[in-house]
């Protein structure tokens, strides 16, 4: 990990890294569960047990050990990472804008991992377009009533409580309210199970005169949309990381398999053109690097937005991250698409991370906007 030496970390950081790798060495058996929803509480628990998830679930979210702890855990092992993240997704919003009641309430049990955290912006017509959300909020005596249905929404059907993202006024990101949702409302209902290609608790939630209290209001009426992008702003930088996780091992794979594998009275590793997609392949990966890292730099140390340096950081790593993985599987051969290998599995984890938490074509729609009208300091 000689990257921890960079300018961007300090010494805590540097030990806060090596400790948890040591603990995910030992912890983290490689391979897919059976049941994912019983392995995810089980991981939960576990990380909550061990304190790992205070850097996920805090009021003073440091997002560069967030991704340092993502980049690890999706280098051991991708249900370990999701199961942090969205510990931390699923309670940003309450740390941004709940009131200290809630946040008493609800933060200790989901730092714990004995209470499960989940984020429900996605619906049907809205994916990373997050304005466009039809599911509706509207005042009722003593609080308010959603209707509506949310989408690919992680941890459904396992989650505890859910930080919901609806309508209660005018179209577009002004109109957009968010609100704390407990898993047991009544009028909220897990629509069906999704299944995709790299096993995670994912499911369509729906809402029929789901009531909750005035208190379930997070923040001002219309401040959602405002409080998804702040929750963005530390977590989207993250899934940077974690396609960095994902590379890295990726990378570690390949070359184990190019010492050994022989061609041609050859090691692959010896062979002009196999050496030069392990130098593209390592490139890549400190690319990303440095680009996650100086994202989450500018928001620690700087304290500024890092709409832009986010956007840059998770279009790079992700789609880095793609190619990376892609170029392992190459090296490996038949034995690359083989089900259960290192590769394989990290093929399947690696695509919907170019998707979720907003698509690359989004973040490039982000960045040009960005460069374009530069955002005042």
């Amino acid at each position: 990990m000689e990257h921890l030496y960079w300018p961007f970390f300090e010494p805590r950081h540097r030990t806060f890294a090596e400790r948890l790798d040591a603990w995910a060495t030992a912890n983290l058996p490689p391979g897919e569960p059976a049941d994912v929803d019983v392995a995810c509480r089980h991981l939960v628990r576990r990380l909550g047990d061990a304190g790992w998830l205070d850097a996920a679930v805090s009021e003073m979210p440091d997002v560069r050990t967030i991704c340092l702890a993502r980049e690890i855990l999706a280098r051991h092992a991708g249900l370990a990472d999701f199961a942090f993240a969205m510990q931390g997704l699923g309670t940003a919003p309450v740390v941004l804008a709940g009131s200290p009641e809630l946040r008493a309430r609800v933060l200790p049990p989901t730092r714990a991992g004995t209470h499960i955290a989940a984020f429900a912006l996605s619906e049907p017509e809205a994916g990373s377009d997050a304005a466009a959300l039809a599911t509706t909020a509207a005042k009722v005596a003593g609080g308010w009533r959603i209707d509506g249905e949310k989408t690919f929404i992680s941890n459904g059907g396992i989650a505890d409580h859910y930080v919901v993202f609806a309508r209660t006024g005018e179209a577009g990101a002004r109109g957009v309210s968010a609100f704390y949702v407990p898993a047991d409302a009544p009028g909220l209902t897990v629509a069906a199970r999704i299944e995709t290609i790299a096993p995670h608790p994912l499911a369509r939630l729906r809402f029929e005169n789901c009531v909750v209290a005035d208190a379930a209001l997070l923040g001002q009426p219309g401040e959602g949309f405002r409080i998804a992008m702040a929750t963005l702003d530390i977590f989207r930088t993250s899934v940077g990381a974690a396609a960095l996780g994902f590379a890295r091992h990726a990378l570690t794979e390949a070359l184990a398999r190019a010492k050994v594998r022989r061609m041609f009275g050859a090691t692959l590793g010896e062979l002009p053109l196999a050496q030069a997609k392990l130098a593209d392949m390592a490139l890549r990966v400190d690319a990303s690097a440095l680009l996650v890292y100086r994202a989450a730099w500018a928001r620690d140390v700087q304290g500024r937005r890092i709409t832009r340096e986010a956007a840059m950081a998770k279009l790079h790593a992700t789609e880095a991250a793609q190619r990376v993985i892609d170029d392992a599987v190459q090296l490996f051969g038949g034995l690359g698409v083989t089900r259960g290998t290192a590769v394989e599995s990290l093929y399947r984890e690696i695509r919907a991370l170019r998707i979720y938490e907003g698509a690359s074509e989004v973040q490039r729609l982000v960045i040009g906007r960005q460069v374009l009208t530069p955002p005042k300091n």
